[in-house]
C-alpha cells in the first residue's frame, strides 16, 4: 500500500512538472502568472516547476528509496510553508490558494509519514 501511494504522488508530481516544463504558457496562466517581455518566466517556469518536478518524481519512482520519497515529502513541505505564508501576507484568491495548499500539504504529511 505504501509502495502504491508513493508512486501515485510521485506520478501526480511528474503530471505537474510536465505541464510547468511542455506548457509554460498554459502553466503561467493557470498560476496566475505574467510572463515578462525577455521571456526568463518561461524559463523559470520550464526549470522550477517543470523539470525539477519531473526529475524528483522520476528519481523516487526509479530508486524506490523511502528517503527519496521522503526528499520529495520534504519539497511539498516546502511548498506548503511557502503558500501559508503567502495566504496570511500576499492575500493570494482564498480559493486557489487552499486548493493548492491541500495539493501540497496532503503529499507532504502523507510522504513524510509513510517514508520517514
Amino acid at each position: 500500500m505504501i509502495d502504491t501511494l508513493n508512486i501515485l504522488i510521485a506520478l501526480m508530481t511528474i503530471a505537474f512538472g510536465a505541464f510547468g516544463f511542455i506548457a509554460p504558457r498554459y502553466t503561467a496562466s493557470a498560476l496566475d502568472l505574467e510572463i515578462g517581455p525577455s521571456n526568463m518566466g518561461l524559463s523559470e517556469l520550464r526549470a522550477s516547476v517543470g523539470g525539477l518536478f519531473v526529475a524528483m518524481g522520476l528519481f523516487a519512482i526509479w530508486s524506490g528509496l523511502p528517503m527519496a520519497n521522503a526528499m520529495l515529502g520534504v519539497a511539498y513541505t516546502g511548498a506548503a510553508i511557502g503558500r501559508l505564508v503567502s495566504i496570511f501576507l500576499d492575500k493570494p484568491p482564498f480559493k486557489k490558494a487552499m486548493l493548492y495548499f491541500g495539493l501540497e500539504a496532503g503529499p507532504a504529511a502523507y510522504l513524510l509519514l509513510a517514508n520517514l
